[in-house]
């Protein structure tokens, strides 16, 4: 559980089908040993696909809290000057989006989005 850090970004590839990616940072907050309050604060890299990226495109923006449930994935690539990068990111199976219903009706708070067929 968490808050989105960015809005959505979609890419829709030549089969149609959209992907999302959008950031989610969650927070821990624990007492050090002398009694002072400390928030570590962590940042996930969500991906959404084919019903679901379009419901995260439509619904889901900056600010808002969202539960996911997902699997961790993690892949590497190699950039244009030929360095090796490695990514970590979350492909969420199931999400729920919390917090109050906006006064447009764009989000419902609470609703549960399962994972897909496919």
């Amino acid at each position: 559980m968490g808050r989105l850090g960015s809005d959505p970004e979609i890419k829709t590839f030549d089969s149609g089908r959209k992907m999302t990616r959008v950031s989610l940072a969650t927070n821990e907050v624990y007492r050090s040993a002398d009694g002072e309050k400390i928030t570590d604060t962590q940042w996930h890299s969500l991906v959404f696909w084919a019903q679901h990226a379009e419901i995260a495109e439509k619904y889901l923006q900056k600010g808002k809290e969202l539960a996911i449930e997902g699997k961790l994935v993690t892949r590497d690539f190699v950039d244009k000057e030929g360095r090796k990068h490695f990514v970590t990111e979350i492909v969420v199976n199931e999400f729920m989006m919390l917090g109050k219903k906006e006064q447009s009706g764009k989000a419902t708070a609470g609703e549960a989005v399962p994972a897909d067929s496919e």
